[in-house]
Parts: C-alpha cells; structure tokens; sequence
C-alpha cells in the first residue's frame, strides 16, 4: 500500500538546482537508501519530505493517518532537558507521570503506611498503562544502553555531538512510525553499534527512508535505491550490490543512446550542409528533427573525486610506540601498548565509543601526552591528521583561500605539478564553487573540502579518525582507491565494515581495561577470529562434562522413535507450566527495568536477565513444537 505520494518536486538554493520534477512513491513495506554526491541536496530532500521544509514546485501527499517520524543529521536539543526528557519530545504526558511516580516513590519511601500514596501509586500506574507509558519507557531505556547512553538524568547540554545525535536516534525509534526518516543515523556510534542497529530496522516493520554512506548497511537493510544525481531522481529495486548492477547499466543504456543520437546529428548535419533546393514540408520537417536532435543533450560526464598527489620522501623510521599508557582519572584507556609501524602499514582501530581510539591518534600526533611509555617519531615523517571534527575550518574564507592556506599547489606522482584550483575541480569544486564561503556548503562538501587541505599537505603519514562520516560513497571509493597506492602508512579510526574490509590488513581491537589486541585481516577477518575464540572458549568450558546427550539436531536419526522416553513424557505433561512461568518471569523483569531508574549497573543486569530469559523462551516454544508434534504421531500410529 502507498503511504507517502511525491509528484514533480523541485528545489533550488540561489543559483544552485538541487532537484527537479521528482515523482516517486513510499509503500508500506520500503526500506529504502538514498544515496548521491554531496551537496546534491539529499538532506534537503527528506526535510522537504518530512514538512521541515517547502519545495518551490509540486507536492508531496502523505495519508491522515500516517505517522513519520524524522531524525535530522544534526538535530536540535535543549541543553537543560535530561536524557529522557529529549527522548520523550512529543511525549509530555509521559515525561509529567514520570515525574510525579519518583516523587510519590520517594515519598511512600519515608512513609510507607501512608493510604494516600499508596492510591496515588496506584493511579498513576494505572494513567501509565492506559498510555503504555511501561512500555515506551522500559523501550527507551534498553534502546539508549544499546546506544551506549546510560546516565538517563544527564543534562543534554554536558553530553557530545555524538552522544546527542544517539539520543535524537533513541527517540525516532521508540517513537511508533509507519515512515521512519534517518539522516545518517550510522554517524557517530561504534561498530557493535552499527550491527545492533542493522539487525533492529531490518525487522522492524513499518517503511524506512534513510541517508547513508554505510555500504554494508546499505546491502543488508534496504530493498531500494533512490539516487540523486545532476538533479534527477532514479530508482533501483533491490540492495547496494544490485543497484551497482543496475546503474552500470543505466549509465551504458544512456552512453549508447546518446551515441546513436550524435550519429543522426552528423547525418542530418551534413544534409543541413549540403543545402536545400526546396522548402518543401518533408524537408521542413527534417529541419525540425535537426533542432529537436540539437537540443537532446544527455549529460553522461561523471561527478568524481580525482585524488592523484604525491607524498613526501618517508625515511626508514616511522613511528615506534614502546609500552604506552593512558588514563583519565580512574578511567584506564592505553595500557602498556607497544607497536613499531612499518612503511606501508594499513592499520584499523575498532572498539566501542569512548574506549581510547582517538585518544591513540592524539598520543601520536602529540596533542596529548603519554602518563608513561614513549612514542618516537621518525624525522621524515609527515603526518596528515584527517580529525573527527573540522572545528578550526575559518567559515568565513572562500573555498580556494582555505586550500591554499595550505598550499599554492602539490607535486603529482608523474613528477608535475596540480594547482589548488585544478585539485579544487577534482574534489568537485567548480571554478565557480571556488569562490563560494565555506559556510555555504553543505556538511558533506565541507568534509571534502577538509580532506583535501589534509592531502594538499602531501602528508606520508595518514591519519584517519571516522573518515566514512559525512562523505559520500563516491568519495569514499576514490579514497580507498587513493589509499591502494599510497605511499606511506595509514592509521584509520572508523566503525564503517566495507572501508576497513577494503582498506586496512591489520586490526587493532581496543578492549576492557585499555587492553589493545592485534589481528591481521580486515573487519570480517577480524568478527571470524572473535568467533572461533569465543568458540574456544565454550569447548573449553564443556570440556570433562557429558555432552552425549546434547547430540546436534543434524546427527540425529531422521527416523523418529513411536513412543516418548520416560524424560520426553515428564516433559511433555510439563512444558505447558513452565512456559507459563518464564513468561511471568519476563513480565517481573520488565517490571523491574521500568522501575530501575538511573541505576545502570542495575539496569544491565535486568537487560541481560531479559534477553536470557527470552531465549529460554524461544527454546521451550521449539521444544514445544516438538514434543507436541511427536504426540500427533505417536496418536496417528496407535
């Protein structure tokens, strides 16, 4: 069923086209990519979508009934709302009941006997189920913790970027929604994260329309494409690896018809030539069919980054990290990391928000200082930085001034020179772009436009901290290819699966208690080292117990016996009761989760407790299924 109607949308900034003449629909069941260059406009393109913004032409018809929800790629806060409290934007009432429940918690707890609190209690419990206030909270909660939010008290305006773009995620998502809008909603979460999040939306029900540059994602959540391209819209059926079928044929499709209409042009060019002995209408038509053949100009010319620069001479030593460690407070990040890098090294950092990642590139850049432990830097080197934020990028200059700050042009590997400007025009800034402020470009260019300041430095060392976030796929692509050939080490922070598959030949994992291990491959090598350890682990903890009897489903006989054992019998007449009792157990649980508070030590255990319990449930409902089925055929047989 259509949800949503879009019909001839336009939309232009100043000058700049951004789309025209869009038609598309949402059913109920897409899960849809949209993906294109940035500054295309994509952003733009949900805000007008989602009613943040008006399109200069068409409309876009969305039924009475339908809710969507919207998350923006920087989304508003109020500094004085605690956690919660931005969660539940839009959800006062919620928020009101909460409030009044601790105090009446906190009251009944210095007057347990008192009547009135306890009918307060009950009323407010009750107000709360009516508006399946348990529900919504005990959601927001679990959802935040996988998020990596805990201090659900904590004001928003004492939090990160990051961290408040994790709390605007929480609330689009506990939010119910038959259109769910996220503008890079991969940005800014971990790589465990990012897996959560890809296994949550691939089964949650309801359409999805979402920006991102997480290929991996992409191939695993959506079942369309939409691309936005030179102003157009096009749709794609089916994930990424299709839909770069699917456009490589697009694009071969509108090359061999843009070829055969350059033919007709010579053919009825020459004929124009050769001049007309009569204007009859047959020969007034073909002088219509020139024109009309003139004016049918396809734009086949690519959009791309051209990154071709040279480094600068790397000598032997690189850089040499002997027993480093690194704290904040009573909080352990590096412990005793040693690690010599080598002249082509290709190396990813992976571990949870907040574990040490970028605090490892801040030791070797020498932003921060080491507690103990040294870090040598080879006298060669020349180290190109690529942070997570561009904050010290001067808004106010043009876009050339900024390149050239760094440099007037850069050695290209042939031995040559490339201006600023012709870099400019290979990272697609054209010469009239050059000229532009930089705080008119969007966030992604911006992004750009950062990365080549960085490799206009002609660094032989680079740095990479999220590299993946805010940049196209496009750009993305090319980088990798530009890192294929690069002449120098690589260091890359990033919780982006297909960049670190494609890049990088070692891993270094941060763990608990500052721990770093190392594993060669690239992320998927990585998951299927974790896996086998893990796997280890268990047989070693089975080993000396008697495992006869949990013999794999595969190895048992097909043919079933006609009659229960003495234990499947006790089960059978049992299992009904102790279903009946796990799934109490679930409801106390939940019970508990809703009423934990802030307590988070508490609220991980409830978690940990809810999801062992639910896979207890899932075993007895298989178990169930079994045993009720062996029942019909021992009665069949009799």
């Amino acid at each position: 069923m259509n949800i949503v109607s879009i019909e001839k949308l336009s939309k232009s900034y100043g000058m700049k086209n951004l789309f025209s003449d869009i038609s598309f629909g949402v059913d109920e069941n897409d899960k849809i990519g949209l993906i294109g260059v940035n500054g295309t406009g994509k952003s733009t393109f949900l805000k007008v979508i989602a009613g943040l913004e008006e399109a200069d032409d068409g409309k876009v018809m969305i039924g009475n009934t339908i809710e969507v929800q919207y998350l923006a790629q920087n989304p508003p806060f109020k500094p004085s709302d605690t956690v919660l409290d931005q969660v539940f934007q839009g959800y006062s009432p919620i928020m009101k009941l909460l409030r009044e429940f601790e105090q009446v918690l906190l009251a009944a707890g210095e007057n347990p006997g008192d009547e009135d609190l306890q009918k307060q209690f009950i009323a407010l419990s009750q107000q709360m189920d009516g508006m399946n206030g348990w529900q919504l909270e005990s959601e927001a909660k679990i959802i935040l913790t996988q998020l990596g939010i805990t201090d659900f008290s904590a004001k928003v305006g004492t939090l990160s970027g990051g961290q408040r773009k994790r709390i605007a995620l929480a609330s689009a998502l506990i939010h119910p929604a038959d259109l769910l809008i996220l503008d890079e909603p991969t940005n800014h979460i971990d790589n465990d994260t990012v897996a959560w999040l890809e296994e949550y939306l691939h089964k949650r029900k309801g359409a999805l329309l979402m920006i991102t540059h997480d290929r991996y994602f992409l191939d695993r959540v959506v079942n369309r494409i939409i691309e936005l391209d030179k102003g157009n819209l096009y749709s794609y059926s089916g994930n990424y690896s299709l839909f770069l079928e699917l456009k490589m044929q697009r694009e071969a499709d509108q090359e061999a018809s843009e070829n055969k209409r350059l033919n007709l042009l010579r053919n009825e060019l020459a004929w124009m030539r050769r001049g007309a002995r009569a204007r009859t209408t047959k020969q007034k038509a073909r002088i219509e069919r020139f024109e009309k053949l003139s004016d049918e100009k396809v734009d086949l010319s690519q959009d791309r980054v051209e990154i071709t620069a040279g480094a600068s001479r790397l000598g032997r030593k690189i850089i040499e990290i002997t027993n480093v460690c690194k704290s904040f407070g009573e909080r352990i990040v590096i412990q005793n990391f040693s690690y010599i890098v080598l002249r082509n090294d290709r190396m990813g950092i992976v571990g949870p928000n907040g574990s040490g990642k970028s605090t490892l590139l801040n030791l070797i850049t020498q932003k921060l200082n080491p507690d103990s432990g040294v870090i040598e830097i080879g006298q060669t080197v020349k180290i190109g930085y690529f942070s997570q934020e561009n904050t010290d990028m001067n808004e106010d200059l043009r876009v050339i001034e900024y390149i050239k700050e760094e440099a007037n042009f850069i050695p290209s590997a042939d031995g040559g020179v490339i201006t600023a400007s012709q870099m400019l025009e290979r990272f697609l800034f054209s010469p009239e772009m050059q000229w532009t402020p930089i705080r008119k470009l969007s966030g992604g260019e911006k992004r750009r436009l950062y990365l080549l300041r960085i490799l206009m430095g002609s660094p032989n060392v680079l740095l990479l901290d999220e590299p993946t976030n805010d940049l196209d796929i496009q750009t993305l692509t090319i980088l990798e290819d530009y890192l294929d050939d690069f002449p120098g080490a690589v260091i890359a922070v990033s919780h982006d699966r297909y960049f670190l598959d494609r890049v990088v030949e070692k891993v270094f994992a941060f763990e608990k208690d500052g721990n770093i291990r190392q594993y060669v491959g690239g992320y998927s090598d990585y998951q299927s080292a974790l896996a086998l350890e893990n796997e280890a682990e268990k047989q070693s903890q089975n080993q000396g117990k008697d495992t006869s009897s949990e013999q794999p489903q595969s190895e048992r006989p097909k043919e079933r016996s006609r009659k229960f054992t003495f234990k499947e019998q006790k089960e059978y007449e049992e299992i009904d009761a102790v279903i009946a009792s796990v799934e109490n157990e679930i409801q106390i649980v939940n019970k508990r989760i809703n009423t934990s508070g802030s307590n988070f030590t508490l609220l991980q255990e409830l978690t940990e407790l809810q999801q062992q319990l639910e896979k207890k449930l899932e075993d007895l409902f298989e178990r169930w299924t079994y045993l009720n089925e062996l029942a019909e055929e021992i009665e069949n047989h009799k």
